[in-house]
């Protein structure tokens, strides 16, 4: 059994005549890619039309386009090496190209961006280079073309170098490699160019074949749109088809948004011949699972290790196609893989062109073939990635009304924000893009974030217990800070009260603040009555429960009052009504007015791993 070849798409863009359309003819020439008669056809074309023969015609696969001067809305154009099968994605304009990458009709997993040495870096030239970082594209060369018109000269070479890097370098791009070629002359196309002996690198397709291919689908995370549950027997098969990663009989798994986890009991089938332990991506598939919840369509089954984000607010760039201009603040339907919910835009960051790339300063509105950064809000937190990551659930498109009228992929959230947002009444504000992530915050720190909340009535002794904690886990090396809510008193909430009201803001500020020191990588412990369940529980949904520990401090009301007597004059009629939560929680139980808070300080520590 052969093995199966390596394939990579490939996008070619540059500024009107500085030589995409040759550098691909070369490449397809110089590799022996076309059929057969092609060079002649294209040759005898050239003839009848008057003109010379040039690379740039090969890319026209019929004589009736040529002759009209039009291309289809997008091809793939093919060539091969020893090493792998290349797709290049060739669009007549931008707005094609955009078009077919946001809707996936093409995927790109990397690009070379052509720039004229002669010409050096056009205004379209920085417009390529935003649209590859609208799209995510990562792998980046920029091929510096007809070089033999500067006379193959080193310093003009890295004088457009430096210059594009100022720009690129501002978008968040890093070109992989910057390529000095002359596509007419095939130097530096296939091999290297003797004319341009100071230059020690590696030519166009060298480079392209040294590109790392992203691993495949099947080996990415789990991605398993719940498409439909079907009862059979006594049986609850949930189906769908896997967009991304491989699934196991007996893998443990969680179900999002609801967070549940579970195991898969069997992966069904209709026959015995079709009976497999094992699935994965583009496969259409049954399966049953250990513990019997209620799921439902639009819910997206993960590996345990392998969350996807939930949340209600992130930016997106959209391609917009609708009759009407897509308006701020109109709700519309967004479908990402089975999931559907309604949402708005709060705000229209940057609109540009698709097909002159021209930058919009009225951004009231969005036209048709605009593409725009936008930040949305749904109604309610969804499922999704990055597009950049995993594009099968990064991409959706969007109704209004009933038409399919545009498409958008997510490129940013914001890692404090992976939650349901409520109601936001500032207007025209967005998420901004950050270079360093919690993530990488917590691999320096070598810590995991995460907020330590310790609730219990008014002399409970959950603050002497706290300053303990946050004693040990200093002297530990940890990074880690005590928020008291008492302290919060006297700046932030000091236009609070004790009223259910504002104890319930209270918690929330609290909440919000602790959310903020774990996404910075930092141990939080709080402090804080917090006696109403309702409000501990959406202080667990700001902060996120896998990064949520809540400890009950448990006293009785005698031991209580004889701490803290003080504490008791201002509400004395209903202090000791504590709402114990209703889902699992840690408890220290305090039997003694001179506890050792050191002891429970100690037990903590050891719950948490420390």
């Amino acid at each position: 059994m052969t093995k199966e070849r390596e394939n990579l798409n490939i996008v070619v863009v540059g500024h009107v005549d500085h030589g995409k359309s040759t550098l691909i003819g070369r490449l397809l020439y110089d590799t022996n890619s076309l059929p057969q008669g092609a060079i002649e056809k294209v040759k005898k074309i050239s003839a009848d039309n008057g003109k010379e023969f040039e690379y740039a015609f090969l890319l026209d696969a019929f004589e009736e386009e040529q002759k009209q001067g039009i291309t289809i809305d997008i091809t793939m154009l093919q060539f091969f090496t020893k090493k792998r099968d290349y797709i290049i994605i060739d669009a007549p304009g931008h707005k094609e190209f955009l078009k077919n990458m946001i809707s996936g009709a093409a995927s790109a997993e990397a690009a070379i961006l052509v720039v004229d040495a002669k010409e050096g870096i056009q205004e379209q030239s920085k417009r390529h280079g935003y649209i590859l970082s609208l799209l995510g594209i990562k792998k980046i060369y920029v091929a510096i073309n007809k070089m033999d018109l500067v006379d193959y000269t080193e310093e003009r070479f890295y004088e457009i170098q430096t210059q594009f890097n100022e720009f690129l370098n501002n978008l968040n791009i890093y070109p992989e490699k910057y390529i000095p070629i002359s596509a007419f002359n095939g130097e530096n196309i296939v091999s290297s160019s003797k004319k341009m002996p100071w230059y020690n690198g590696n030519s166009i397709l060298e480079n392209m074949d040294n590109i790392e291919k992203e691993k495949g689908i099947e080996e990415k995370p789990l991605r398993f749109p719940i498409q439909d549950v079907y009862k059979f027997d006594n049986r609850r098969i949930v189906a769908g088809r896997i967009e991304a990663g491989t699934l196991k009989e007996g893998d443990e798994i969680v179900v999002y948004p609801s967070g549940k986890s579970t195991r898969v009991k069997y992966i069904e089938s209709w026959q015995e011949s079709d009976k497999t332990d094992k699935v994965s991506a583009g496969m259409s598939v049954g399966i049953t699972l250990e513990d019997e919840f209620y799921n439902k369509r639009g819910e997206i089954i993960c590996h345990k290790e392998d969350s996807i984000t939930v949340a209600n607010v992130f930016n997106a760039n959209v391609f917009w196609l609708g009759k009407n201009n897509l308006l701020k603040d109109k709700r519309y339907k967004l479908k990402l893989a089975t999931q559907e919910v309604e949402f708005d835009i709060i705000s229209i960051n940057k609109i540009i062109d698709a097909a002159t790339l021209e930058n919009s300063e009225d951004l009231s509105s969005i036209k048709k073939n605009d593409v725009a950064e936008v930040t949305i809000k749904t109604k309610q937190p969804i499922c999704f990635d990055k597009f950049s990551d995993l594009q099968a659930t990064g991409r959706f498109v969007i109704i209004d009304n009933y038409d399919i009228s545009g498409g958008g992929i997510i490129s940013e959230v914001e890692d404090s924000l992976k939650r349901e947002i409520k109601e936001v009444k500032s207007k025209n504000i967005s998420i901004r893009k950050r270079l360093v992530s919690r993530k990488d915050r917590e691999n320096s720190l070598n810590q995991k974030g995460r907020v330590i909340w310790l609730s219990g009535l008014p002399g409970c002794g959950k603050n002497e217990i706290a300053v303990k904690l946050e004693k040990r886990l200093f002297e530990l090396g940890k990074k880690v800070y005590y928020i008291d809510s008492s302290h919060l008193r006297f700046g932030l909430s000091s236009d609070l009260s004790f009223t259910a009201k504002d104890a319930h803001e209270q918690t929330r500020r609290i909440a919000e603040v602790a959310n903020l020191f774990a996404d910075s990588g930092t141990i939080t412990i709080v402090t804080s009555v917090s006696r109403f369940k309702e409000d501990r529980e959406y202080a667990r949904e700001i902060i996120g429960k896998n990064n949520y520990v809540e400890i009950f401090v448990d006293a009785d009301n005698k031991i209580c009052k004889k701490r803290n007597p003080n504490a008791f004059s201002e509400d004395s009629d209903n202090v000791f009504d504590y709402e114990r939560s209703n889902y699992p929680v840690v408890s220290l139980y305090v039997d003694d007015a001179e506890f050792n808070s050191d002891k429970k300080a100690e037990a903590i520590m050891e719950l948490l791993g420390y």
